[in-house]
C-alpha cells in the first residue's frame, strides 16, 4: 500500500479579534488569531440549529504580515492550511494540548463596501517586507478578464 499523507484544511469565517504581529527572537515574523466559523446542522426536533466552532490560526513571515495588515476583528476571511498539534507544558507544570492552523494562503470575503481594511486577494501570501506589494485594486465596473 502507498503511504499517502494529506493535511490540508480549509475554513471560511470571521476574526474574533486584532490580528497582533509578533517577532520571534530569530527575527521572523508571526501572528496568532482567533476565527469563528458557524457550523449548521438539524437538531433533534429537525430543526434547524447553528453552532460556532472556534479555531486558532498561526501565521508565519508574509502571510503574517499580510494577514495583520489587511484584517481586523471580524473580518471575513478564507484561509487554507494545515492541522498542527502541539504538545506542550505550562509555567504550573501542566501538560497541554493545542490544536492550530498553520496558515499558508488567506483571501479577503467581504466586499468593499463592507470592510474598511478592502485591498486585493491573497494571491503573494510569501511577500517579504523589502518586496513591494503588487496588489492592484480593479474598478468595480471594469471588466474581468476571467
Amino acid at each position: 500500500m502507498a503511504n499517502f499523507n494529506l493535511n490540508k484544511i480549509t475554513l471560511g469565517g470571521r476574526l474574533t479579534a486584532d490580528p497582533e504581529l509578533r517577532q520571534t527572537n530569530s527575527g521572523v515574523m508571526v501572528t496568532s488569531v482567533g476565527l469563528a466559523v458557524n457550523r449548521r446542522f438539524a437538531n433533534r426536533e429537525d430543526a434547524q440549529a447553528q453552532q460556532t466552532d472556534f479555531f486558532n490560526l498561526v501565521a508565519w513571515r508574509g502571510m503574517a504580515e499580510f494577514i495583520s495588515k489587511y484584517f481586523h476583528k471580524g473580518s471575513s476571511i478564507c484561509v487554507v492550511g494545515s492541522v498542527q498539534i502541539r504538545n506542550y507544558t505550562d509555567s504550573q507544570g501542566a501538560k497541554r494540548t493545542s490544536v492550530d492552523v498553520v496558515v499558508y494562503e488567506a483571501y479577503f470575503v467581504d466586499s468593499k463596501s463592507e470592510s474598511s481594511s478592502y485591498g486585493a486577494s491573497g494571491d503573494v501570501p510569501y511577500s517579504t517586507p523589502a518586496q513591494e506589494s503588487k496588489f492592484e485594486v480593479v474598478p468595480e465596473e471594469e471588466d474581468l478578464p476571467f
